[in-house]
């Protein structure tokens, strides 16, 4: 027998269709049976009172006449049961003229009812086409949803029938991505993580041979923008076996039981290509811990697909060869389920790359770039702390931007330094209006951050000072963050005194205390309550600690007491150091002024014209120090990387 397929019901109905219009059926052709007949015959008629009412087309030069039921046998010879419902008799006329005085000389003797004429040139066939037009729209509308929801590969999931199937996005071989682990700068020990991985993948006999077995899951952990995924893409690219990257936002659907739909499908893919790697990013979307509360959140679909991914990872099932890659910024919040040894084996942490790491991302990220001899690229290392390597990528974009404005050949020193500034501080705002007292009112105040971080120990080493709005800011002081793996209590002091520096000078110059240091006294008590309820450097409360990460936590761990002790400790920590700050101001007041003024007059004024008026600071940043001896050794790293290491030295001259 042939199999049916829907394309004989369609054929069908449009044959139907077909009949119905075509074949008299219905009332759009009912009582159209005619007969032609000669003018002459037609005045017969008329004249013997056979007619009805007679219809004129004046455009195609012939009339209609209708017969009068109880005459139909004496015109056409058959019952009038046989001739529906209108016969008429078509004749075809010659003067328009002739034919209106005849028929009026006719109604006028009672002969014929009635007479219209008629201007269409279409006939029927017109009118057959606007009404079958919207029943094929209608069908053809039909029919497109009908394939439309049934269309769909296995690994699309684009039509209704295959939303449960897989989103997964398939590389056959993970090379064809492009991109390798000398395309991934920094991150030394995250790629040697992975790296056995890699050899796994490429022979599995060094270790099976050995009792060993392959890690079932690595888990990427790390703030955003660190190459969390570049580094999956590179190790899918050393690997060169085939690829599936999805996001955790995949699985999820309006419809319930989608996303353990698709999960089973992902894996029964991987299956069939294996040894192969699954890379799910930002899996805190369906990996987040199972609610507590039986009475909340008991059918949710989410926890059903994180149900069937915790089964498929580590069930009764087996997964040989099958790897799975995931990323994410917010580890804190997955299910511990997931995080256990047999799913993801390893948590590897991606962090935000130190000096030497981030010198080695510009390095990678200049390449494209056109520079000129005034960058250099331990300057511009050391200015980006703190910043992720897409921020550094961001830092290059936008310097090659900058100088395009400009209309130079290359990018310099200055435009990367401009670019550092726009993304740290915002858009300068040089038409912002203000007036003569409230610029020195921000210079007075910028020059107080200055001059007593200069004299603090362990504060930040000065970069420059700005009274240029950027952003919400109406002036900044730019700082040199010492890159410390352990901070002390002496150095936290400093910070926070220096901070204090804006208010201070505010008070002490101008006789009153403005809004502009609310940004400096949030950051100052933040510092102070970490100090005191989560460091235990207090004296009242020494060696304690309140930090309390746990979820659903609805009371304080402490007493109204305790809590009167901390609120009083930090207080007398704040005020300590803003008295402190007062006092090195009033000691250096007649270089805060020439400060002042040089800021007002120049706006932008750097570590070197600080120098000019205070001297030398006698306390010496350890940036070189730490740029010297944490550079990353050759023969530290592993073979892979070091052959990539080296190619990448090689081509840049170092």
């Amino acid at each position: 027998m042939p199999r049916f397929n829907m394309n004989w019901i369609y054929g069908l109905i449009i044959i139907a269709l077909g009949l119905l219009f075509f074949t008299g059926g219905g009332n759009m052709m009912a009582g159209s049976v005619k007969q032609e007949a000669t003018y002459t015959k037609f005045q017969e008629y008329v004249n013997k009172g056979y007619a009805n009412n007679v219809v004129v087309n004046t455009e195609q030069k012939t009339l209609k006449m209708f017969v009068k039921p109880e005459n139909t046998r004496d015109v056409f010879g058959k019952d009038p049961k046989q001739l529906g419902e209108k016969p008429y008799v078509s004749v075809q006329i010659g003067s328009i003229d002739e034919l209106e005085k005849y028929l009026t000389d006719a109604q006028k003797a009672a002969k014929i009812k009635d007479f219209a004429f008629d201007n269409d040139k279409g006939g029927h066939f017109t009118d057959i086409l606007i009404q079958i037009v919207p029943f094929v729209l209608l069908i053809a509308i039909w029919i497109f949803i009908m394939r439309r929801m049934g269309s769909g590969g296995a690994g699309g999931g684009s039509g209704v029938f295959n939303v449960g199937k897989s989103k997964a996005k398939m590389y056959e071989k993970g090379n064809e991505i492009g991109i390798t682990f000398k395309d991934v700068a920094g991150q030394e020990g995250a790629k040697q993580e992975v790296q056995e991985i890699v050899e796994f993948l490429k022979s599995p006999q060094k270790y099976t041979d050995l009792g060993g077995k392959i890690p079932k899951g690595a888990l990427l952990v790390g703030p955003p923008g660190t190459g969390k995924t570049l580094l999956a893409k590179a190790v899918a690219g050393e690997a060169g076996v085939p690829f599936f990257s999805m996001s955790g936002s995949d699985f999820v659907e309006m419809f319930v039981g989608v996303g353990a739909s698709r999960v089973r499908d992902l894996f029964h893919q991987a299956k069939e290509k294996s040894p192969c790697i699954i890379f799910i990013d930002e899996i805190d979307a369906v990996g987040r811990a199972r609610s507590k509360n039986p009475s909340m959140g008991g059918n949710d679909e989410r926890e059903n697909t994180l149900n069937a991914l915790l089964t498929e990872m580590d069930g009764f099932g087996t997964n040989s060869g099958v790897i799975i890659l995931a990323a994410t910024n917010r580890a804190d919040m997955l299910d511990s389920a997931l995080l256990r040894a047999g799913r993801f084996d390893r948590q590897i942490n991606v962090d935000l790359p130190d000096l030497p790491e981030r010198k080695e991302i510009f390095q990678v990220h200049l390449r494209p770039v056109k520079v000129d001899e005034t960058v250099d690229i331990d300057f511009l290392s050391r200015q980006t702390p703190g910043f992720s390597g897409a921020d550094i990528a961001n830092v290059c974009n936008e310097a090659a931007l900058i100088a395009a404005r400009h209309n130079s050949s290359a990018v310099g020193k200055q435009d990367f330094l401009d670019a550092v500034d726009r993304i740290i501080g915002g858009l300068e705002k040089k038409t912002k209006i203000m007036t003569a007292a409230e610029k020195r009112t921000i210079a007075l105040h910028e020059a107080g951050h200055a001059t007593v971080s200069w004299f603090c120990e362990h504060a930040d080493p000065l970069v420059k000072v700005s009274i240029v709005p950027r952003g919400r800011a109406l002036g900044a002081a730019w700082y040199l963050p010492e890159e410390r793996q352990i901070t002390t209590k002496e150095q936290m002091l400093d910070e926070m005194c220096a901070l204090m520096g804006g208010r201070a000078a505010e008070e002490l110059f101008t006789g009153h205390i403005s809004t502009g240091a609310m940004n400096d006294l949030e950051r100052a008590t933040k510092s102070a309550y970490g100090m005191v309820a989560y460091a235990g450097m207090s004296d009242k409360i020494p060696n304690i600690s309140f930090y309390n990460n746990q979820e659903y936590q609805f009371q304080k761990p402490y007493s109204e007491t305790t809590a009167k002790i901390i609120d009083d400790e930090v207080m007398k920590m704040v005020n300590e150091q803003y008295n402190r700050a007062k006092q090195i101001l009033q000691e250096n007041s007649e270089g805060h002024k020439k400060l002042a003024d040089l800021l007002i007059s120049r706006e932008v004024i750097f570590a070197e014209d600080v120098e000019e008026i205070f001297g030398k600071r006698p306390w010496v940043s350890r940036s070189e120090e730490i740029m010297e001896d944490n550079t990353p050794k050759l023969e530290d790293m592993p073979d892979e990387v070091k052959a990539a290491e080296e190619e990448h030295r090689r081509s840049q001259g170092l």
